[in-house]
């Protein structure tokens, strides 16, 4: 077993894009109770690592291509209830559009100052503190 009980779904990846001083966030077209705008992310595949997931999943769903630098934490999101791990991405290559228009409605680069409009509940604070260092200001 991984990280989890076999009973349990897999955890899910979140990549944190900031590029040119924003960070890439996505709009769901089904929200997860009231998360509406979050970071791209997606299920940990089988025999995936965390980072290799937040890579992938940034790919399919805004044709991004990015790095991971590195993982900022882990937690069960509150509001899911789901195993979260949240890795710092660097974009390589690409333009973000969305790509899965199945999953998603829109995305946007978003300020450091706009970051409450989208996430009005708080972000992970290994997430908050690594987008004060990473944003303008």
């Amino acid at each position: 077993m991984t990280q989890q009980n076999a009973d349990e779904r897999p955890g899910v990846a979140a990549a944190i894009v900031v590029h040119e001083g924003r960070v890439l966030m996505v709009r769901r077209r089904v929200s997860e109770g009231r998360l509406s705008w979050q970071f791209p992310a997606g299920e940990v595949e089988s025999g995936e690592g965390r980072e290799d997931a937040a890579v992938r999943e940034t790919h399919e769903e805004t044709g991004l291509i990015v790095k991971a630098v590195k993982v900022l934490g882990e937690r069960v999101h509150p509001a899911t209830g789901r195993l979260m791990s949240y890795t710092a991405c660097q974009v390589i290559g690409g333009n973000a559009h969305v790509a899965d228009t199945d999953e998603l409605a829109e995305l946007a680069w978003v300020a450091h100052a706009e970051i409450p409009q989208y996430v009005p509940y708080g972000l992970f604070e290994p997430v908050q503190q690594h987008l004060d260092a990473a944003l303008d200001r």
